[in-house]
């Protein structure tokens, strides 16, 4: 039985390691979220990226580690999030993708290792990167107005 090792950025509310098998991602997430965040799925377009208005933070679904701001996202026009770069560095890592005959670089949460989807060369300023993300594979958290971060 495969086990999946997970471990949580240092000073997040949730600084500790997981250890999740298979079947306890399986139990852990909906079919749909399973498929995606664990057997590298895409969902189909226009089928997740409905969120409310105003600022927010997109969590991953499988450990809620913080991924990208709202503040970074943007019409695409493709029917899945995008976001033109995460809320902060090592939020994220990249892999080289070689499926479907193509060759593209896919988006992982790098605290547990869940599949998001695909970066591609063709957003906005500033970076001029598009992640375009499974709507799926991420909880959004809206940040209340006037709402204060806590400082340790």
């Amino acid at each position: 039985m495969a086990v999946t090792k997970t471990t949580m950025p240092p000073g997040d509310d949730d600084s500790r390691r997981l250890d999740l098998t298979d079947a306890e991602w399986r139990e852990r997430l909906s079919p749909e979220a399973y498929r995606v965040t664990r057997r590298k799925g895409t969902e189909r377009p226009f089928t997740h990226d409905q969120y409310p208005a105003g600022p927010g933070l997109f969590r991953c679904t499988c450990c809620g580690a913080p991924l990208f701001d709202k503040a970074a996202k943007f019409d695409s026009g493709t029917g899945w999030p995008s976001f033109y770069e995460p809320v902060g560095e090592g939020a994220v890592g990249e892999r080289d993708d070689r499926s479907w005959f193509m060759r593209r670089t896919e988006v992982v949460c790098n605290a547990c290792d869940a599949h998001l989807g695909h970066v591609f060369p063709d957003g906005p300023r500033p970076t001029g990167l598009r992640y375009c993300i499974n709507g799926v594979a991420l909880d959004f958290e809206p940040i209340r107005e006037g709402a204060q971060e806590d400082e340790g």
